[in-house]
């Protein structure tokens, strides 16, 4: 029986913690096994998950502080079933997350990668739809009734037009997993560079329109601050050059020409300049991203 790997790495907020490991429990199927790899410390967090008796649940704390991009791949070298999902800490799963994505997986088993239907929360729980949601669904997002497959080039392009994902809902065949390693010298971007290496060894994705997951947006998100401040757009320019070059290694060039056009992300510097300009703060660093050839 295939078993969900539900890894999450913890760093942040324990109330919203234990809303989304209560999101687990709350699983209409029980093939799933819960690691959350606890990277604060709080003591409040081991006295807590003490109380639940629930043998899916294990609960790791990490001895020494690895950070945002050591911890995710502390639990990368953690799964061991057969499907993962690397869930945020402050993300919640509707009660059929598990059901959902196991009937992908059994309709197509050797696609690496699951999209499931998103709802966008705000941090109180409401729901919210921002500027770069609305981006995702109407203008990158393909068009269709109930599932969708791409892959190879087509997925490539289709990322690098604008990343329409939702990467803490993602399902992952685990074997697909092995042997990847989140980049440490990014820090907003992580996903992107994980999803296109992904492609580029040839790795499928479904996305189905059961809406599943509720991920949560709001400002104190690292990507938030980032975005403000400009680093996000420096590393953004340089990862775009970087993959331009491994899509024309590949023999992927219309892939490469949307990865240096990367429009999407030059279209998010634009609409964060009224509020650069109000604070005079990161305005240089949005224009040269907006405006400028790609590599900082």
């Amino acid at each position: 029986m295939t078993t969900v790997d539900i890894m999450m790495p913890f760093y942040g907020d324990v109330a919203l913690m234990q809303a989304s490991v209560r999101s687990v429990l709350a699983q209409d199927d029980p093939h799933w096994r819960l690691t959350v790899v606890d990277d604060s410390s709080d003591p409040a967090v081991p006295e807590w998950f003490a109380t639940i008796d629930d043998e899916r649940v294990r609960y790791l704390h990490n001895p020494k502080n690895l950070g945002l991009t050591g911890n995710f791949n502390r639990c990368l070298e953690l799964v061991e079933h057969e499907l993962a999902v690397i869930i945020g800490c402050d993300d919640l799963m509707l009660p059929n997350y598990v059901r959902v994505v196991r009937g992908v997986h059994a309709d197509h088993p050797d696609v690496g990668i699951i999209q499931p239907g998103v709802r966008v929360i705000d941090s109180v729980g409401n729901a919210t739809r921002t500027l770069a949601d609305e981006a995702k669904q109407r203008l990158y997002a393909p068009r269709f009734e109930r599932r969708y497959g791409l892959s190879g080039e087509n997925l490539a392009v289709s990322l690098l037009r604008g990343d329409w994902l939702y990467f803490p809902s993602i399902c992952w065949r685990s074997e697909a997993l092995k042997g990847l390693r989140f980049r440490p010298e990014l820090k907003v971007i992580q996903d992107l560079a994980l999803l296109i290496e992904l492609v580029q060894r040839g790795e499928r994705l479904i996305a189905d329109k059961t809406v599943c997951f509720e991920y949560r947006r709001h400002d104190a998100s690292e990507s938030s601050a980032t975005a403000f401040d400009g680093s996000r757009f420096t590393e953004a320019g340089n990862f775009f050059a970087d993959v331009a070059d491994q899509m024309d290694a590949h023999g992927w060039h219309k892939a490469a020409r949307v990865a240096r056009l990367h429009l999407s992300s030059r279209f998010f510097a634009l609409t964060l300049l009224p509020q650069a300009l109000r604070a005079r703060n990161g305005v240089e660093p949005l224009l040269r991203h907006a405006f400028g050839p790609g590599r900082s």
